[in-house]
């Protein structure tokens, strides 16, 4: 029994470093550079779905259909191992922000667009009234407040993104997640490998989510 505990405790030990360099180096990057990009996808389609001009709202409707009606998973394959076959190699890189991106633009858009149609529409027309443009509108009047009412589901998505980065490990990106099996391969441990890489999820997460809360609380003052 003890020999067992000091083995595993040295795989524990042994596994942290190269885990956590994964972590920092590729796993957080991977998510703050998707989701930044994926938001600004989300409120150019957000955007285009609220202006009255059917040929952008159309198009925008069809991509957000496509992208929350099929697995993120799928859409990884098809960026990573599908497009060389019509001639566009991209490198794992690449491949994972491009499928991470949109497919954080197709359902943040819904959280932006809900939060800025919740702007009471005397606050557009008044606004009209003084001789605003659309553009200027839209960023003194309704961004400030959207951006207070859209900050609960947005940052959900942004944790989730961060755990959905574990997906990468199937187009060979060496994140954190793929870092845990390739150590579970060597050790024969998959168990503590697997659950010290749960760990990891949890506890970024639970940082996250502590910090959603103060962020909230803080733009809460401004009701």
């Amino acid at each position: 029994m003890g020999e067992e505990f000091n083995r595993v405790y040295e795989l524990v030990v042994t596994s942290v470093v190269p885990m956590s360099e994964a972590l920092f180096k590729v796993t957080i990057p991977l998510t703050i550079v998707s989701f930044t990009l994926g938001l600004v996808v989300a409120v150019l389609t957000a955007i285009a779905r609220i202006a009255n001009v059917k040929f952008f709202k159309q198009i925008s409707e069809i991509y957000i259909w496509i992208f929350r009606g099929t697995p993120l998973l799928v859409q990884l394959f098809i960026v990573y191992f599908g497009l060389p076959i019509i001639g566009i190699a991209l490198d794992v890189w690449s491949a994972a922000i491009i499928a991470f991106s949109l497919n954080i633009g197709a359902y943040a858009s819904e959280a932006v667009r809900a939060s800025i149609l919740s702007v009471p529409r005397g606050q557009w027309e008044a606004a009209i009234a003084l001789g605003m443009t659309y553009t200027q509108i839209l960023r003194r009047i309704i961004a400030p407040q959207a951006v207070r009412i859209s900050l609960p589901p947005l940052s959900n998505i942004f944790i989730s993104t961060l755990k959905d980065t574990s997906l990468v490990a199937s187009i060979t990106m060496v994140d954190m997640f793929m870092t845990a099996q390739r150590i579970a391969a060597r050790s024969f441990d998959p168990l503590t490998l697997y659950v010290l890489a749960a760990l990891f999820y949890l506890i970024v997460c639970t940082f996250l989510t502590f910090f959603q809360a103060k962020l909230e609380r803080k733009f809460s003052k401004y009701i």
